[in-house]
């Protein structure tokens, strides 16, 4: 059994210890999405980790690399793990974690969740993606069902981070409790504007480009079936893209891009297209509007809590056609503009004060789901300034 200093302390006394300085910040954190995925988990998991490092968290992850797996059912990409509890118990122990972060609800966050009960740890969670939503589009399970599973998951934590005010409000509805605001990042360093090519892919503009998993929850097609003029790019790869290359072969698929090559990619977009409906985010959505893209979206969670309804850089609208055509006459440079409002250093100080609250080590501003919720603004007003979320702390 492990012996941390909750188990010796009274939770007063470890609190006190660790704001002194007296005990290292030793964080585990717990994930079923990792490499090789290549989605806004992982990607959110890495850059926070990077920033971590600076910080002086000593950081471990426990990811399906460390056991045997199976293919997720219609969505083989991802990877479930089928290991004991013992094991996963062991490699959380390993590393005689202070805090414990549960990223996913898979097989690893649900087995965390119970190593957590049974040691008597605090723990976090955050809520990366719609799992009700998703399972249900899949199986024949009533999301009522799902979002009962979602509730008692997270609910057992002491703090589910969320990225925007508007899933922050939706998630309380259903009775999730004590949310923190943890908001996202963007390397302005490598998403920049460039010198714009007559025919980037060799194809005319206005070019409008999505970015992202080529799945069924991304709801391409609606995007896909507009009639604009230029040419369509999707960049990236998933499970419905034999399918949607066969049904669009006037769309040109550009397939997964990494580093240089995808900053080229976006940086070269008229319009950058979000047609989902699902994001708890949209971390593409900053990737755009750094590379000095704007963003054409539906009013949903994401967009309308990054962009706003009144923008200069980009447009929400129901009618994504009459959204990506309003798009084309937004600011270059003001899209870039709000992406450098968003940093990863100031997401993560969100990120590791949040665990630090989740744990007692400090008093979080926001102690229960309805007092940070309730206190955001129901949407943007126009003009009002667009950013990132305040600190929980």
């Amino acid at each position: 059994m492990l012996q941390r200093p909750a188990n010796t302390y009274s939770g007063e006394s470890w609190a006190n210890a660790a704001a002194a300085g007296n005990l290292p910040e030793r964080l585990v954190i717990v994930t079923d999405a990792w490499h090789p995925q290549v989605n806004g988990v992982v990607r959110s998991i890495e850059n926070t980790n990077r920033e971590l490092a600076k910080m002086g968290v000593e950081v471990s992850m426990v990811t399906p690399e460390r056991f045997n797996s199976i293919p997720c059912p219609t969505y083989p990409e991802i990877r479930l793990s089928i290991a004991n509890y013992r094991r996963i118990a062991r490699e959380i122990e390993k590393h005689n974690p202070s805090y414990v972060h549960i990223a996913t609800e898979g097989p690893l966050g649900l087995t965390a969740r119970r190593w957590c009960l049974k040691n008597r740890m605090p723990f976090s969670t955050s809520y990366h993606t719609r799992f009700p939503e998703y399972v249900s589009a899949r199986l024949p399970i009533p999301k009522s069902w799902l979002y009962s599973f979602v509730r008692w998951f997270h609910n057992g934590g002491a703090g589910c981070m969320v990225a925007t005010p508007s899933l922050a409000r939706e998630l309380s509805d259903k009775g999730i409790r004590n949310l923190m605001p943890w908001s996202r990042g963007i390397d302005a360093t490598q998403f920049r504007p460039m010198a714009l090519e007559e025919n980037p892919f060799g194809l005319p503009r206005p070019i409008f480009m999505t970015v992202g998993r080529v799945a069924l929850e991304k709801n391409l097609p609606a995007f896909l079936d507009l009639d604009l003029p230029g040419s369509k790019v999707v960049v990236g790869d998933g499970p419905a893209r034999a399918e949607l290359e066969k049904q669009y072969p006037d769309v040109f698929f550009a397939g997964v891009q990494f580093g240089e090559d995808l900053a080229k990619a976006y940086a070269q977009a008229d319009v950058f297209v979000f047609p989902s409906l699902t994001d708890t985010f949209g971390n593409t959505i900053l990737e755009a509007l750094a590379s000095g893209v704007p963003v054409a979206a539906y009013p949903v969670t994401g967009p309308l809590d990054i962009i706003g309804e009144d923008s200069d850089v980009g447009a929400l609208d129901a009618n994504l056609q009459a959204a990506c055509l309003a798009a084309l006459s937004a600011s270059r440079s003001k899209a870039r503009e709000l992406a450098m409002q968003y940093s990863w250093e100031a997401a993560t100080l969100q990120f590791i004060n949040n665990i630090r609250a989740a744990n007692g080590v400090i008093t979080p501003k926001w102690k229960k789901a309805w007092q940070f919720a309730k206190s955001l603004p129901r949407s943007r007003k126009p003009g009002e300034t667009a950013g990132p979320l305040p600190s929980a702390d």
